[in-house]
């Protein structure tokens, strides 16, 4: 990721490599507001036991004097919301601009970390391979491999990647409040690229 000194609250820090949404939509989240989600957002992250001192909430609100953001002020024209977070000493980040309010960016993000938690709650993988698609990358990096958006090792078994697949679909997708086009396009496209260098197997299998 960029310097952690390089990583601003406020004005919006986009990850590099991220797609912006061009067009952001209304979402369906209710009444909330963004101090309320990000108090969410906080303690969801602390169930993974990332500490508050190694979290930065990047948006482009105006900042209180304890470092969150004002509830009540004009709606910015960019309502991206970027967390950058240490998770077992690794950098981590998500970001989503998918829907017209920071809060519910904000409140996306909470609801994408409880369904990456599941994975491990459900006995499926760890948080680390959860978490692996979501590196922090270097300013100015390309866009991600394949096996980083999939959050999997890279392999040439077509059975762990079709169920790598199946897994990030259930959240990518853009029928769920954690999913959009832009990330179930990039799930398709990785999911198309790795099993280019899968050992085929029987079609009956």
């Amino acid at each position: 990721m960029p310097d952690r000194d390089m990583v601003t609250a406020h004005p919006l820090s986009w990850p590099a490599g991220w797609t912006r949404t061009r067009r952001p939509e209304r979402a369906r989240f209710g009444d909330c507001t963004v101090y309320s989600e990000t108090r969410s957002l906080y303690d969801e992250l602390g169930r993974m036991r990332v500490r508050e001192r190694d979290i930065i909430l990047s948006t482009n609100l105006r900042l209180r004097q304890d470092g969150l953001p004002y509830s009540n002020q004009r709606r910015p024209e960019d309502p991206g919301v970027a967390v950058y977070f240490k998770l077992k000493g690794e950098e981590r980040v998500l970001a989503c601009d998918r829907w017209d309010r920071v809060e519910h960016n904000i409140r996306a993000i909470t609801k994408h970390i409880d369904a990456l938690r599941g994975q491990e709650r459900w006995g499926v993988g760890t948080l680390e391979q959860a978490f692996a698609g979501f590196t922090a990358l270097p300013e100015h990096a390309g866009q991600r491999t394949c096996w980083q958006v999939l959050g999997i090792e890279p392999t040439k078994d077509a059975h762990a990647i079709k169920a790598a697949f199946r897994a990030r679909a259930r959240i990518c997708h853009p029928d769920l409040a954690t999913g959009s086009d832009e990330a179930m396009s990039e799930l398709n496209a990785a999911v198309a690229d790795a099993m280019k260098s899968a050992t085929p197997t029987d079609p009956l299998a």
